[in-house]
This record gives structure tokens, C-alpha cells and sequence, in this order.
């Protein structure tokens, strides 16, 4: 007896997905709820549940093919994984570059066939054999950060052998260089193009600054401690940064608002798209009320939020209706970027590294730990003089956080 597997509901507007892993293969048996496939929609990934507790049988489509909501995707056997039958060769997925190789004894996971196209990616061109690498996903899965583990761990080991290019690359000569064509994610694809539609649609300027960060350093080495024991959560800068755009918002409500068609919508509310890296890419999450939150609060939505865009388990609502957002690109050691919009937000503040520079303070030159601050935002709604406001209000509460408790 077969159940078929459907494309569930995904939220509102979304009408299909695209199959970004098979995480069952056919003659694997399944537990009732159990992931067996992560499909991938414009804004977020979505593992599909087993209906019934079976054995994994037909794969209907192919990893990088589109389904619509409702269609079959595929189909669990009743019975045990010896009695289900393999799926057709033409829809298994056959792109991995590298040689078919069993995981462990006691893994039960095909550590080849089941890389997601990231994963082999970074195979590839770190030259790793990924049968002697031990995956932390689930079910002992290779993830990125385990590939990329095993490339640092061993950096002048001999390097494994030759992988075959997979049928989209394409070998040049004898010298072993190869080009590989893999899909782009949906979820990429619609970061492309809404990031294009920024750059056609706004009037997009960006005006800097720069911010000396010792009285948050300060403040954040006094009450670490005693914050995590009591809030159990770290003590971050985006905290400050949240509540320092929430007091300039106040007093330049341009910033915080959006247009629509002819009309300027103002929001008595500042709800903060936070900018995370996801393993397909960048996504905006977003920090709901966060004029109304608490440091602890803002810091442990954000802590959620990052940690659920790396597990993959975001969700539609998570990322919709942000007024407003904060891009942190100081995380990956950014000195300085001029930030796109996020649609149809009309302005993002990028934040940037902090590092010891030479400044001058009373009439002699000190070294400070500094940051550049930039905000690019929609010129058709907010003006110059506006933008430069905003910015230097965040400056000052940053460098006296005493104006975020008094509200000055």
C-alpha cells in the first residue's frame, strides 16, 4: 500500500517550491513526522513530514525541479526497508562530483548521496574526501561547517583523490580545472531579483558615519555577566543598536515608514528585520515591537532567530513585515558597505567591524574602538537632511547610552 507525499500549504502567495534536498532515500524507512524532503520557497526552507510511518519509495521529482502546492512529490511503502522498491534512475539525483561512498558502520547514512548542493560544492574545491568526515547534521549529515572543519584541520595533507565532475561541469584539458553549473536556490533567485528591484525602484543614496564604541564595550563588560546569569543570554551590540534606531525613529518617522503606490504609510511601531546568514544565503528575519522590547528581549528574539536561520527552520511569518533593518556585516570583518534596501523598507543601517583608531579628543589625539555607520535609504521619501539626523541621533546614543534609558 502506497501514501503519497504533497507540497503542503506554504503560507500565503506561495503557490510552489522547489525540491532542495531528498533527506530519504528510497528503501530507507520513514517514522510518522519524520523530515524525508527540505523544499525551498522564495523566502524560507521547509522540511515535508512522512504522513505515515513506512518506507521511502518513489521519488516523483528530482532534486532542483519545481512542484506545485498539492502535487505528488512522492510516495511511502508499507512494510520494511528490504520490500521497497529502488526509485527510476531518472529521477534519483545523480549530480554528486564525487564517488558513491557508504558512511561508518552504525551511521546508516550515505554520505555522498545525501550532500546537499552547498555541501558538495565546498567538497569540490576544498578537495576533501567526505566519507572520512563526520557529519554533525541529522541523521549525520555532512553540513557546511563540517566540510569546511575538515579542509582547515588538515591543510598540507595530501589531497583526496580526484573527484569526476558532475554532469553539469564541465572538464578543461589535462591540467584537471573544471566549471561547475549548479541551480540557483529559489531563495537566491528571489534575493537577486528583489535586490535588483531596489536598485530600479528606490532613489537609493547611503551617508556614513562613524561611532566610538567605548562606552557600549564598557558597559557590556560591566553587566555581562550578571545579565547572562539573570537573562540567560549574552549581552550583544545589536541590543543597543535596536534601541538606539527605535529613539532616532522617533523623531525622523520617514525613516521607519514605506511607499505605497502614491501614499507614505507611517508605522507607530518599529518592527526590525535583522540581516542573518542562512546556508542559502542572506535572509531577514524579522524582531516584532522591538521599540517595545527590552535588551534581553531584543537580544534573545535575535538569538532565536539566527540560530533557526541556520537549522533551516525559519518561517514565512518569521520573515515578513519589517519596517525597518539592521545589517551587521562587522560579523565577517566589513570595514565599511553601502547596504541595499530591503523592499518596501525605505531605509537599512549597516553595521561594520570595530577597530582601534587614532581620533582626537580635547585637543589630543587618543586611540578609541571604532565603527563605521551606514544608512542607505529611499531618497524619494526620505531627504538628506533627514537621513543625516537619524544617523547622527544613533550616533549619540551609542556613544552615551545613558540618552536610551532617558529617552534623549
Amino acid at each position: 500500500m502506497s501514501t503519497e507525499v504533497k507540497v503542503p500549504t506554504l503560507g500565503e502567495s506561495v503557490t510552489e517550491a522547489t525540491i532542495g534536498e531528498w533527506l530519504k532515500q528510497p528503501g530507507e524507512a520513514v517514522a510518522l513526522d519524520e523530515p524525508i524532503a527540505s523544499l525551498e520557497t522564495d523566502k524560507v526552507a521547509v522540511e515535508v513530514p512522512s504522513p505515515v510511518a513506512g518506507v521511502m519509495g518513489q521519488q516523483v521529482v528530482a532534486v532542483g525541479d519545481t512542484a506545485n502546492v498539492g502535487a505528488v512529490i512522492a510516495t511511502i511503502e508499507a512494510g520494511s526497508a528490504a520490500a521497497a522498491a529502488p526509485a527510476p534512475a531518472a529521477k534519483a539525483e545523480a549530480a554528486a562530483p564525487v564517488p558513491a561512498a557508504t558512511a561508518p558502520a552504525g551511521e546508516g547514512v550515505d554520505t555522498v548521496t545525501t550532500m546537499s548542493p552547498a555541501v558538495r560544492r565546498l567538497v569540490l574545491e576544498h578537495g576533501v574526501d567526505p566519507t572520512k568526515i563526520q557529519g554533525s547534521g541529522k541523521d549525520g549529515r555532512l553540513t557546511k561547517e563540517d566540510v569546511l572543519a575538515a579542509a582547515s584541520a588538515a591543510p598540507a595533507a595530501a589531497p583526496a583523490p580526484a573527484a569526476a565532475p558532475a554532469p553539469a561541469s564541465a572538464a578543461s584539458g589535462a591540467s584537471g580545472r573544471r566549471e561547475e553549473r549548479v541551480k540557483m536556490t529559489r531563495m537566491r533567485q528571489t534575493i537577486a531579483k528583489r535586490l535588483k528591484s531596489a536598485q530600479d525602484t528606490a532613489a537609493m543614496l547611503t551617508t556614513f558615519n562613524d561611532v566610538d564604541m567605548s562606552a557600549v564595550m564598557a558597559t557590556r563588560d560591566k553587566y555581562r555577566e550578571s545579565f547572562e546569569k539573570k537573562h540567560g543570554v549574552r549581552l550583544g551590540f545589536m541590543s543597543f543598536f535596536t534601541k538606539a534606531v527605535a529613539l532616532a525613529a522617533h523623531d525622523i518617522p520617514a525613516v521607519n515608514a514605506r511607499i505605497d503606490g502614491d501614499e507614505i504609510v507611517y508605522h507607530d511601531y518599529l518592527d526590525v528585520s535583522v540581516a542573518v546568514s542562512a546556508p542559502n544565503g542572506l535572509v531577514v528575519p524579522v524582531v516584532r515591537g522591538a521599540d517595545s522590547l527590552s535588551f534581553a528581549d531584543i537580544e534573545k528574539a535575535i538569538a532565536d532567530l539566527g540560530k533557526r536561520a541556520k537549522e533551516g527552520t525559519l518561517t514565512m511569518d518569521d520573515m515578513t513585515g519589517g519596517t525597518f533593518t539592521i545589517s551587521n556585516g562587522g560579523v565577517f570583518g566589513g570595514l565599511m558597505s553601502t547596504p541595499i534596501i530591503n523592499p518596501p523598507q525605505s531605509a537599512v543601517l549597516g553595521l561594520h567591524r570595530i577597530e582601534d583608531r587614532p581620533v582626537v579628543r580635547n585637543g589630543e589625539i587618543v586611540i578609541r574602538p571604532m565603527m563605521y555607520l551606514a544608512l542607505s535609504y529611499d531618497h524619494r521619501l526620505i531627504d538628506g537632511r533627514e537621513a543625516v539626523t537619524f544617523l547622527k541621533t544613533i550616533k549619540e546614543a551609542i556613544e552615551d547610552p545613558t540618552r536610551l534609558l532617558i529617552d534623549l
